[in-house]
């Protein structure tokens, strides 16, 4: 992002918002266009009733037509009605478009971390862009939901001035009757001039100290950012039931108290937003609240002159009046939004940097064959990989093939390669050197997500969602209840399951449902094991499999391990070696090198190496 203290071109501003408008449109049409369908409207409509009004107190004041006067308030009933009918309509469309509106704009950001390369993730840079992108927005509405609420104000101003014109400009073209002595003064064009010229100055001063007001919470946006970060961790802190007995025991709630009482922190009462209010941003405000009042007392004293001096009557006092304060709102507002549109310009292209972000994974287009045999074969040849920005070889000369329909376990100390060999063979990373091949051609060059899908993967910190059991199985809402229910009892989940009042419709955790059910580490890790045999790809990868299973339940996955993988390519990573008795192969790493490979008997028998180490440790 550019810096904040940048000067700022209007071509500058009005490119990077109308991007947010495009792109915002491009996705949510009815969103945009009901909003701005109902910021003109709104605009515009009081016009009528004033001009309608004025008629009313112009023939109350004058002739007094009966006929007339009658016609005149079953009209202004009438449009009255029209307009409200209307409104309603509008209202409801806007309101129903802009439902979940920070969820629709969180949806722009969360597609790009979904879609951009896994490296991007996990780079520092992008992980504190975003979490700065997000704190502009809650803490000052900066960025993309800023844009609409802009554009819609400015639309208004505009229309508003422009209907404030046609009702006002001839209350500076009708001339004073003659005989009106010293109010005569009133038609001579300079004072005309001077009037518009004083209305129009005190008309920009209010919105110009509005705009130095927000100038100062612009440039110290980051300044809430640290705060922000806090409160949505302390904030919440009670709620958290997986830290509670932590927060009691150890009394981290002073660590809470700390930060509130700190004179830097965003929610001190004497913290430095607390000192802009006080003084420079308190200060403006009080300044413009008196510009206003000066204006109003500039228009009455005008109006009402040239209506004693019998220019026109109280109908055209009243429609004057109000059409002059209109037309100043208008003129006020359209500033006072061209001031947020440039204080909100970095805010976007912070946003825009980070969806720009590029993607230099290579993504080929070659299908992966659809194969019932399930026969695909992958092999390692020279694999080296650098994590980025790093010097240090993760992974160095990896050369290996996994045979179809075998059991796999990849062991090592901490450090020691397994992870980052599982990361290159998903496709998370691509080699630094080397190749991955399916089938006898790069993996590079296949489609990626047809790649993907033929691994299913129990991570080691893997998640569940708040969501119904069946569809935390399945991964969708629409799915095979009894293929997800073979799956839970395939894990070992299913003595619980039976024990479940709504079954696979049960919700997990209580987030979403006051009668959903908190489950055990064990039972998560059923559950996740679940989701990959549902998936049913040719690989799994099993991360820990067991890791949070008590002896019991680790030996009851163990004792169904046939059934559980069925013919598929079974890839485990494993600190418990006696899970390597399972497996065909065991490939054994140490500081990013394959220094072993070999079946159990093999490796335990060779009394130098490192399996046997680690098996006797």
């Amino acid at each position: 992002m550019k810096n904040k203290k940048d000067k700022i071109s209007f071509k500058r501003a009005y490119a990077a918002n109308m991007r947010a408008m495009k792109l915002m449109y491009s996705l949510y049409p009815q969103m945009v266009s009901s909003s701005i369908s109902l910021a003109v409207w709104n605009s515009l409509t009081p016009y009528i009733g004033i001009y309608l009004s004025a008629l009313i107190v112009e023939e109350l004041s004058g002739g007094m037509d009966t006929d007339r006067l009658i016609k005149l308030v079953l009209v202004t009933l009438a449009v009255s009605a029209a307009i409200s009918l209307v409104t309603v309509f509008l209202n409801r469309w806007k309101n129903t478009q802009r439902s979940g509106e920070w969820i629709k704009f969180e949806h722009i950001i969360s597609q790009k971390m979904l879609n951009t390369d896994y490296a991007n993730l996990a780079d520092t840079k992008t992980s504190e862009m975003l979490s700065t992108i997000r704190q502009n927005n809650n803490g000052g509405g900066w960025g993309l939901n800023m844009v609409l609420y802009n554009a819609e104000a400015m639309l208004s101003s505009l229309f508003t001035i422009a209907g404030g014109l046609s009702l006002t400009v001839s209350l500076f073209l009708t001339r004073v009757p003659d005989g009106a002595g010293s109010l005569s003064l009133l038609d001579n064009p300079f004072v005309v001039i001077g009037v518009i010229a004083l209305m129009l100055a005190i008309t920009l001063v209010a919105p110009m100290i509005t705009n130095k007001a927000e100038g100062y919470i612009a440039r110290h946006s980051g300044d809430h950012n640290l705060g922000n970060r806090l409160f949505g961790y302390f904030g919440f802190l009670g709620y958290n039931t997986d830290i509670s007995e932590d927060v009691r025991i150890y009394r981290q709630d002073i660590i809470s108290e700390g930060y509130n009482r700190d004179k830097k922190s965003t929610f001190s009462s004497d913290g430095v937003f607390a000192h802009l209010a006080r003084g420079p941003m308190g200060l403006l405000a009080a300044a413009g609240a008196a510009v206003s009042v000066i204006f109003t007392g500039i228009v009455y004293m005008f109006v009402c002159l040239k209506s004693m001096a019998g220019a026109f009557g109280l109908g055209s006092v009243t429609q004057y009046i109000a059409s002059v304060t209109k037309l100043s709102g208008g003129i006020s507002s359209l500033v006072v939004e061209l001031g947020r549109m440039f204080n909100n310009t970095p805010f976007l292209e912070l946003i825009y940097e980070f969806l720009d972000i590029p993607d230099n994974m290579y993504k080929g287009s070659l299908t992966v064959e659809k194969r019932r045999d399930r026969s695909y074969q992958v092999e390692f040849k020279n694999v080296s990989f650098k994590y980025p920005g790093s010097n240090t070889y993760a992974l160095k000369n990896v050369s290996m093939k996994f045979e179809i329909g075998k059991r796999l376990a990849v062991v090592g100390m901490n450090g020691s390669g397994k992870t980052t060999f599982i990361m290159l063979l998903c496709r998370l990373y691509d080699p630094t050197e080397g190749e991955i091949l399916l089938n006898g051609i790069d993996i590079r060059k296949y489609n990626y997500r047809e790649y993907m899908d033929i691994f299913s993967v129990v991570f080691q910190d893997f998640k569940l969602l708040p969501q119904k059991l069946g569809e935390n199985v399945a991964g969708r809402v629409s799915y095979d209840r009894e293929l997800a229910t073979d799956c839970l009892e395939k894990a070992g989940f299913g003595d619980r399951l039976e024990k479940l009042k709504d079954g696979i419709d049960t919700y997990l955790y209580k987030d979403s449902s006051k009668d959903g059910v908190n489950i055990s580490g064990g039972e998560a890790q059923k559950i996740a094991i679940a989701r990959a045999l549902y998936k049913d790809a040719p690989f799994i990868i099993l991360d820990e499999p067991t890791a949070a299973l008590d002896p019991i339940a680790e030996a009851e996955i163990y004792s169904k391990f046939d059934e559980i993988v069925g013919d598929k390519t079974a890839i485990y990573i494993s600190h418990r070696l006696s899970s390597c008795k399972f497996c065909d192969e065991i490939l054994v790493f140490d500081q990013g090198s394959v220094i072993q490979q070999g079946t159990h008997s093999e490796l335990v028998s060779n009394t130098t190496g490192k399996y046997h180490e680690l098996w006797n440790a």
